[in-house]
Parts: C-alpha cells; structure tokens; sequence
C-alpha cells in the first residue's frame, strides 16, 4: 500500500500504453488525448486543493492519536483526498476514449481502471493520511471532474466548425476563470490593504461606508459567510466579475458590429491587458465596478435601440427604420444597475453625464429628453443608491466630504505637468504601451471614420470613453490622479478600437504585425505579473510586493499577543487604515483592530471609535519602518518595548516593521478631524 500511495499514476502508465499501440494512433491525437486526461486531473485536483483549504480538515495522521502511520504526514488538509480526485479524473477521461476508439475488451479495461483508481484511494485511508469520507468525496469530484471536461470537449468539437471563433472565446473565457480561482487558492498573494479593509467592513456591515458605499462589504459579507474568512473566500467574486465582464463585452461588440473578430477581440482584451487581469484575481473595488458598468452599457445599448425608430443594425453605414416601440424592460434593468454600480463605486455618476452627452448630441436619440424611460431609470437608480444618502445623512455627510477631499475641490487651481505625464504613464502602464497606443489611435479613428461606422454607434463609443479619459487627464494637471480612475473608459476604447481595426474583409500586413505585437506584450506582461518572483525583482520595484508580508506580520504580531494576553486583555492597532485592515485579517483569531489619528486623513476606523473602552489594557502598536513610538502616544501609555520585525518570503526580504508592546492605556486625549 505505500508504493501504490507513493507511486499512484504509474498504474495508469500500461494503460495509456496500450491506448497508443492497439489503436496506433497518430502522436498528434496521442497527445491530444493526454491532454483531455491532464486537464481533467488538474481540474480534479485545484477543486480538491480549493476545498481543502474552505473545510480546513486535519488529517488523521494529525488529529487522532495512535493512527498507524505508514508514510510521512503532510501538513495539508485532509478533505477531500487529492490522489482519490485525480485517479478517478484520470480514470473518466481514459475510459470515454476506450469506448470512443472501440478498443478491445473495454468493459474489462474501464473497470480495471476503476479498480486501480478504488485502489489508490483505499491506499490513503490505510497509510492513515486520510478518512474514509475524504476519498469518497474525492472520487465523486475527479469523476465529476472527468466528465465536466468531457462534456465540454464534444461541445467544443461540434461547434468548433460552424461557430470557431465564439466556441474559442467561451473556452478560452471558461479556462482562465477557472485558473484565476486556482491561482487565488495557491496563497501566492496576501490580501491588498483595500481588500482587507472591505473585509473587515463586512464584519459589520451597515448601510454605507466613510469612503464607499456598502456593495464590497455585502459582497465579502456573502462569501465569506458561506465559506469561511479565507483569502480564496474574500476573492470568489473577482474572477466571476471579469468573466461576466468579457462576455458582456463580447456580446455588445458583437450586436455592434455583426462581426465575431472584433467582438472576440474585445471580449478577450478584458482578460489580457495588466489592467482587468488584476480585477481577475483582487477583489478590489473596481471588480464588480467594471461588471456594473459593462452591464449598463449594455442595458442602455438596448434601451436606445428600442423605441427610437431607427436602429443601427450593425452593418456599415446601416440605420433600419422601425415602429417606435419602447421597451420599458431594458431602461428599468438599466435604473437596476446604475443604482448598484453606485452602491461600489460613486465613480458609477459618470453614467449618467455620458448618456446625456450623447442623448444630447445624437439627433436620432435626442428625443429620449421628452420621453419617461429614461427619467424612470434615473428615480431607479437614486433609490437603489438611497441607502448610502440615509447613510450619511447621520453621519453629517462625511463621503461627500472625504470626495472633495479626493477630488481637490478646496485647492487652488495649479498646473502641474509631474502629474499630468504621471497619469498618462500609468495609463500606457496598465494597458502597456503599445496596446495603449494602438487603443486610443483606433478608439479615435473609429469615431472619425464615417465609411466604416454609423454616426450612432461612433458617437455611443465616442461619449462612453473620450469624456471620461479627457476629464482625468485635465484633473492630472492639477492633483494626482491613480491609474485605475478612468478604467470604465476603456470598456468601449476596446470595442471602438476592435470594430476599426478588425471589423473589415481585409487588414494590412504591417498593421497585423503591429496589432499582434501589441497584444502578445500585453499578454506577456499579464503573465509575468501573476509570477513577479521569476524576475527576482527587489521589493521596491516589485509591483506585487504591497501584496505580500502582510500574512508574516500577523503570524508575529499573533505570538506576542498571545504572550501579552497572559498579562490581561490586549488589543492591536496602528496609526493606518491599511496596517490596521491586515491586523484585523491576518492576526491569528482574527480580533478587532483600531485606528489612532494622530494627524492623518479621516477612515472608517474613526466612526467605529472604540478606543474610550480600552482604558487600563494593554496593547500591541504596528508601524511600517524603523520608527520610534509616535510623540502622540509616548504619554497614553505607562510603559513601551520596542521590537523590529522583517517580513522575509523565500529569504527576499519585504518590508520592515516596527511593533511596540505598550502597557496600562491611559485614554487618547480629544482631538478633531483635520482632512478628508
């Protein structure tokens, strides 16, 4: 039993074998048979991997004393059983091609393979790594596993023929969302500060936020609910929103054009460019964000087309005349879905300013001003968004003051080219450079070129993007502005720029050439993101570094709180938002954490308070450097020990810490709040 434990796919080696000799099949279909096999064992095995770390499961070997252990113990969960996953999978794919090719003696091969995969799992029970119920449920999802792929292998085969390019898209669409969901489940990434931040939102959830409105909060608060607070719970529904993203893209261009090319182009940038990739894997505000966003666009796309009396067919230069008929559905989903994009992100109000520039300027829409629909979708929207105003209604308003702090409102007019050239670097950044170009020269030329587009569909492309990107880049000559601020502009950029280039009977061979360059580059970059550590980058000029040490420092700061707790009741905090927010996830316990303002910009740690209860506790204090204790706290505490942590993964160091044990709190003296 431990070498069929140790050793369990060589007993599927003779049968593979065999495959290849009585058929004598060509190495082609060989290996494409292998990989149906690989892709059913590597499904099998990240559902099992990802299941493993949501029932956290101790292994016998681990759990119970006296077990008769016959190999070494891993320090993985035990539920379900990998090896019973991946021998079961293995065992699916293998047994449909013995069928599919006809080969000799199926019946008794298929349950040969049966019996082995019945083996190998039973093997693990008796080694005593795993129960009896692990390998159960683990040959339930290999074999599930098996014909999930199976099933979309035959509808891949028989509509790869007739329908090639959107059969492509779906699989490549389906593939990478499941990838996303493995990579999210390795653990390579801790939580970002913003994504720990929410989370500890949804620990109390409420009808809005200082900075945001609540959707993040009820979002985590769903999963994690269900799940358990893991990094993989807090993160589900990225890869899910960029999916749905895509396809909405996809289907949009589509209705647009008529044309699967620039449709699958434009669906598929989604997934590539270093901006939406990281929406695929971080479940940052900008996720579900870009979802509403698309959707809205695609709402309103339909809402227009409907009742206008003209309706542009997607053909070039080809507007139908039809009997107005308006649809009240599409502008009701569409009052739906604005209100809920407010609810993530009050960057969702550029919405309203695009349809109405193009309302305004479209001469065969500008009659929607005298009509309902619109106006109805408008009250939808301000309702569903209501909660956020009750909200702060109580809270003497305080988002719509930390807004205008961000936007700069109260500043002076300055004119600062740093910033401008900053901005427009982090855009040729995120989309990276030559994609970047090639998107805003065909997004331009898509709304010049009147041979190859109706003035209608330009203009809708046109008002959806150019407003957005030109507003941030005006706002960059007079404050910073972040690089993900104009990332809604890029939803129809990608569709303008994909219908102008792909959307005719023939491309220029240099065109091609560049096109496909740009691409490729950007794709690359995407990869080599999710992978930062094969550049042995140094961890300033790692761009995923923000994203790592935040699990080291928990585990430390979690030992001397531990070791404080014998001394009375602790608590932990720090003088950010972002600290405070890792704390809060990454210390073991998981404990509520404070947020001192010693002179920083207001957060939603200063709402909750709490500090008026601690008096006579001892803490634990966590800044980002060499510090000594800020002169703000020196006298809130009798006594302090100061201890320097570095947070080191694979011997690269992260980022350095300083934690200070502070003894018998006194109270914080009064203070106000001096910014946004």
């Amino acid at each position: 039993m431990p070498f069929i434990t140790a050793m369990p796919f060589l007993f599927f080696a003779p049968f593979i074998l065999f495959f290849i000799i009585s058929r004598r099949v060509k190495i082609k279909d060989t290996l494409f048979v292998l990989l149906i096999c690989a892709v059913s064992a590597g499904l099998s095995d990240g559902t099992s991997s990802i299941l493993k770390t949501l029932f956290e499961r101790l292994r016998p070997c681990h759990a119970i004393d006296g077990v008769n252990l016959l190999v070494g113990c891993s320090e993985s969960f035990s539920f379900p059983s990998n090896h019973a996953s991946n021998a079961f999978a293995l065992a699916g794919a293998l047994t449909y091609f013995f069928k599919k090719e006809e080969i000799k003696n199926v019946k008794f091969l298929n349950l040969s393979l049966f019996f082995i995969s019945a083996l190998i799992a039973f093997s693990r029970v008796y080694v005593g790594v795993h129960y009896p119920s692990d390998v159960i449920f683990g040959a339930l999802i290999g074999t599930l596993a098996s014909l999930a792929v199976l099933t979309g292998y035959k509808w891949a085969k028989k509509n790869i023929e007739t329908d090639r390019l959107k059969t492509l898209f779906i699989l490549t669409t389906v593939a990478l969302t499941i990838l996303r969901f493995f990579y999210i489940n390795t653990g390579l990434l801790d939580l970002s500060p913003d994504e720990a931040h929410y989370w500890d939102w949804s620990r109390r959830l409420d009808l809005s936020y200082y900075s945001k409105g609540p959707m993040m909060a009820y979002l985590m608060a769903l999963t994690t609910g269900l799940m358990g607070s893991s990094v993989f719970a807090v993160r589900f529904f990225a890869p899910v929103f960029l999916a749905l993203t895509s396809v909405i893209v996809y289907k949009l261009t589509k209705e647009m054009s008529g044309n699967e090319l620039p449709a699958v182009t434009a669906g598929l940038l989604i997934h590539t460019t270093p901006l939406f990739a990281a929406y695929g894997v971080l479940m940052t505000i900008d996720s579900p964000f870009v979802f509403f966003w698309a959707l809205a666009l695609y709402l309103f796309w339909k809402a227009i087309q409907q009742g206008t009396g003209v309706r542009d067919s997607g053909l070039v230069n080809n507007l139908q005349k039809y009997p107005q008929t308006p649809n009240p559905k599409y502008w009701l989903l569409l009052g739906i879905t604005i209100g809920l994009g407010l609810l993530t992100k009050y960057t969702m109000a550029f919405f309203y300013a695009c349809a109405f520039l193009f309302i305004v300027f479209s001469k065969e829409q500008r009659h929607w001003l005298k009509e309902k629909e619109p106006y109805i979708a408008l009250a939808i929207s301000l309702t569903v968004f209501s909660p956020v105003i009750i909200w702060n209604a109580g809270q003497n308003w305080v988002t719509l003051k930390h807004t205008a702090g961000q936007a700069h409102i109260s500043e002076e007019i300055k004119i600062s080219f740093k910033s401008f050239f900053e901005f427009l670097g982090s855009q040729a950044g995120v989309l990276t450079p030559l994609l970047f170009a090639a998107v805003i020269y065909g997004a331009l030329k898509a709304y010049k070129s009147r041979s190859l587009f109706t003035v209608h569909r330009s203009l809708f492309l046109f008002c959806f993007w150019a407003p957005i990107l030109g507003f941030f880049i005006l706002k960059s000559i007079q404050a910073k502005v972040e690089a993900n601020w104009a990332t809604p502009a890029y939803l129809t950029a990608f569709i303008a720029f994909s219908l102008f280039f792909l959307n005719r009977d023939t491309i220029k061979k240099g065109t091609k050439i560049f096109l496909i360059l740009a691409v490729t580059m950007a794709f690359s970059v995407t990869l080599i993101s999710h992978y930062t550590d094969i550049l042995n980058l140094p961890s300033k000029k790692d761009p995923t570094s923000r994203l790592k040490g935040w699990k080291e420092l928990g585990q430390e700061t979690g030992k001397i709180y531990n070791d404080l707790s014998l001394r009375g009741d602790v608590f932990v905090f720090s003088d950010s938002y972002q600290v405070t927010s890792e704390l809060a996830f990454y210390t073991p316990g998981r404990p509520r954490t404070y947020c001192v303002n010693l002179g920083r910009r207001m957060n939603q740690y200063d709402i909750w308070g709490g500090f008026d209860k601690l008096t006579g506790k001892n803490a634990i204090f966590v800044k980002i450097g060499a510090y000594d204790l800020p002169a703000g706290l020196k006298g809130t505490f009798n006594s302090f020990e100061r201890q320097e942590f570095i947070a080191k993964r694979n011997d690269k160091v992260l980022r350095e810490y300083s934690i200070f044990k502070c003894y018998g709190f006194k109270g914080l003296p009064p203070s106000g709040t001096e910014s946004y």
